[in-house]
């Protein structure tokens, strides 16, 4: 996991419900590790979107968006 991944990774924890911790760090896991092999895809950020969402604060979940967003659109340059 690099740099930007552990942020993130940290970044979205805290913003989990309580007690769903570690199937959002599984998640964001499973991700992290498509893109190191390059298999990473919009389809693979289309089915992570709604299953986050469910993990998240109902109060954090428009921010998270918001970030999520800005990611899939660098991750298409």
């Amino acid at each position: 996991m690099n740099k930007g991944q552990e942020q993130f990774l940290n970044y979205i924890l805290d913003r989990v419900k309580e007690g769903r911790a570690e199937e959002a760090k599984q998640l964001m896991l499973s991700n992290f590790q498509k893109q190191q092999e390059g298999s990473f895809s919009q389809e693979d950020i289309a089915q992570f979107i709604p299953k986050m969402l469910e993990l998240l604060k109902p109060e954090k979940v428009a921010e998270v968006q918001e970030v999520v967003k800005q990611f899939a659109e660098n991750f298409r340059k």
